[in-house]
């Protein structure tokens, strides 16, 4: 396939992702969200609690990578959602010596009612868009995040 993207073009692109990064990071809007979703939880919390559920069984490290967090940071918040039940810790299957976090049907629980409010908000977000539209930019948001994870450069 010949590429014949221009500079501009993806410049606009990485705009959009900073846009779209940074209002995911607001921690205004993950405070919106457990308010919403009518949980009592931690804001510091509720991106862990959501990977462990969407990734898990996953070991700390990785969760620290996928989050940007220090390891020992995320390490003392996995046992706070462990204090509270919404996680454990278990040896993983593959290696004995790596812990790894996996939900529990509290956690579980939290988590639906967080994919409720969620796509209530996308509702809203899409209210006047076409549901052709909302299909193709799912369909293409999975294939870039699909070749940015599979990009050789980035594996090193």
């Amino acid at each position: 396939m010949h590429n014949t993207l221009n500079s501009a073009l993806l410049r606009e692109l990485h705009r959009a992702l900073i846009d779209i990064v940074s209002v995911m990071n607001q921690p205004q809007r993950d405070e919106a969200m457990v308010r919403e979703a009518g949980i009592a939880l931690d804001r510091a919390l509720f991106p862990l609690l959501v990977m462990v559920e969407r990734l898990g069984p996953i070991g700390i490290v990785d969760l620290a990578d996928r989050v940007g967090r220090d390891y020992t940071t995320v390490s003392r918040q996995v046992t706070k959602l462990e204090s509270l039940g919404f996680v454990e810790r278990r040896s993983s299957a593959t290696d004995g010596r790596v812990r790894a976090a996996v939900i529990t049907a509290s956690g579980k629980a939290l988590t639906d009612k967080i994919d409720m409010t969620r796509e209530a908000m996308a509702r809203r977000i899409f209210t006047d868009w076409e549901k052709q539209d909302v299909s193709d930019l799912t369909h293409l948001m999975r294939r870039f995040a699909d070749a940015v994870q599979n990009d050789p450069a980035e594996k090193g």
